[in-house]
């Protein structure tokens, strides 16, 4: 792994921009610690002339130590017809303090002249007084050359003539964007290298969209031409389709062709990295997203698990713990016996394949997927209905009973209200919580007696909550199956609930959940003291 490629991560700037994202300070902090422990190079963390939060984050950040990574305020070449020193947002982005900045500048002829309006050659002037600027102040400075894939296509000479006049300003690295996401993967790879043949004494990056879904692709183009400078997003964040993803870039060039992207041993943190973005992001992360999503790894059919079981090379193109991931064989009436077993082994290590135990969960497994239960995406449950089948269960908490009263129009948000009462090893709680509709309300009902008995489900919330329609000909008295993933910040889980009640489905889901993390916990407590 002699070749080096410089990982910029720009989850906290580019990825912000993405609909829907919105990182506080603190969210940021947690990012950048998440990202330098992972090894990235280089964290952008925002723009510092842009908005007031920027700058308060700014001033928090810089109280880290970072062990890897390098600080990089972002921001554009000084306006037009102005002298640098004068313009308020370089002077906001060397009021941050950052070791790097990255500056980008037009290299494409047409925003010069029609969106930005001024002279060719006042911009050229732009980016090298910009680039000085920061150089004579001590800082690195990277140049990202905005629209340079549509400005070379456009007007070769004048792109060209962007990047040299980075270069006369000081600029250490050159960063090729492929700003509206449009290029394909040949044109990148051909204008990379030429780059590179015209500027080959200095670094050359890479920056891209994903447009046209070709962000990825287009940056390991970029690496096979000689790029070694790559900038994208954890799980693709950005504006519009979002950037090219470094939860893929980075496993595809360390694993497939031996670049060194990140420290080895931290390779396996990818997975949890991603997964924490999506986490403080507040975002649910794609699970089919290739290395890091839930799916990656997940076999169902039952001649795929059989033939993964014998050579997983078969049907996996990298062993899932390489970056933290794991292999799933998905259960549902098609996974086949060995796998159900292998389950059930996990639970009940003596029983044989041949033990009519086994026998019995498969056909019970058979039975509640023809009632509507489906357990490839809610294994949690499928591990109770063994564990019950098994007499490996014990309650954790019976139920007296709940109700539900809802208001319309709510006054607000909270347009339910669920009283419930419990008991617990013969103490009973009873206790009320209001909530965003009937199963919020439920659920936090639910979890607030509980916490009374266990504090530890005060971590655990639902990320997710999905309810599908089983037999639509029965109109509003139809059977519904209820998806719930929860999380307590380490693990995540899905279970699953139907029933032709709504809440009832909801009910059974919530509770489901709950028992899987106090079993969880339980278990570990027991490895602790064994």
């Amino acid at each position: 792994m002699a070749n080096k490629i410089a990982i910029f991560d720009s989850t906290l700037r580019d990825g912000a921009q993405a609909e829907g994202i919105s990182f506080s300070v603190p969210d940021k902090l947690k990012l950048v610690t998440a990202l330098d422990q992972l090894g990235v190079n280089y964290i952008e963390a925002g723009n510092p002339g842009s908005n007031p939060k920027d700058l308060e984050f700014f001033e928090q950040v810089n109280k880290l130590t970072l062990k890897t990574a390098k600080l990089t305020g972002f921001g554009s070449t000084r306006r037009r017809d102005i002298a640098v020193e004068d313009d308020l947002n370089v002077r906001s982005l060397l009021q941050a303090e950052t070791p790097v900045v990255a500056i980008f500048g037009k290299s494409w002829d047409f925003h010069v002249t029609d969106i930005i309006k001024t002279t060719l050659a006042e911009n050229l002037n732009m980016i090298r007084d910009t680039l000085a600027f920061f150089k004579s102040k001590g800082k690195e400075v990277i140049f990202d050359a905005e629209h340079f894939f549509d400005g070379y296509k456009s007007n070769r000479e004048y792109a060209l003539a962007s990047l040299q006049a980075a270069v006369e300003g000081g600029a250490e690295v050159l960063c090729l964007c492929d700003t509206n996401g449009g290029a394909f993967p040949t044109e990148t790879y051909e204008i990379t290298k030429l780059v590179l043949e015209n500027f080959p004494a200095l670094e050359v990056g890479i920056h891209c969209h994903n447009d046209g879904g070709m962000g990825v692709a287009n940056t390991i183009m970029a690496v096979e031409a000689g790029a070694t400078h790559v900038q994208g997003t954890f799980n693709g964040l950005g504006e519009r389709c979002g950037n090219a993803n470094l939860s893929s870039i980075i496993p595809n060039l360390q694993l497939k062709q031996g670049f060194l992207c990140i420290p080895p041993e931290q390779l396996t943190n990818l997975t949890l990295t991603a997964r924490l973005v999506a986490e403080i992001a507040n975002v649910a992360l794609n699970e089919r997203d290739p290395y890091i999503g839930k799916s990656a790894f997940a076999h169902k059919g039952g001649m795929h698990i059989d033939g993964v079981s014998k050579a997983s090379h078969s049907f996996e193109h990298i062993q899932p713990d390489l970056i933290g991931n794991e292999r799933r064989f998905l259960m549902s009436e098609v996974a086949g016996r060995s796998t159900i077993f292998a389950k059930i082994q996990k639970i009940a290590p003596d029983l044989c394949k041949d033990s009519p135990e086994v026998a019995e969960i498969v056909n019970r497994l058979k039975e509640l997927e023809h009632q509507g239960y489906q357990f490839e995406g809610a294994e949690s449950s499928f591990e109770l209905v063994i564990r019950k089948h098994l007499g490996k269960y014990q309650p954790f908490f019976e139920l007296d009973h709940f109700k539900i009263l809802g208001e319309q129009p709510s006054d607000g948000e909270l347009s339910s209200t669920a009283m419930i009462k419990l008991t617990v090893d013969g103490q009973a709680e009873i206790t009320a919580a209001e909530g965003d509709g009937p199963v919020n309300a439920l659920d936090k009902a639910l979890r607030k007696a509980l916490e009374v008995f266990y504090p530890e489900l005060r971590q655990v919330h639902l990320t997710d909550y999905k309810v599908r329609v089983l037999e639509t000909k029965s109109a509003t008295a139809a059977k519904v199956r209820v998806l719930i993933e929860s999380t307590d910040g380490e693990d995540i889980w899905t279970t699953v609930g139907v029933s032709s009640d709504i809440i009832e489905a909801s009910w059974i889901a919530l509770v489901d959940s709950i028992e899987h993390k106090l079993l969880r916990d339980m278990e570990k407590k027991i490895k602790i003291f064994m």
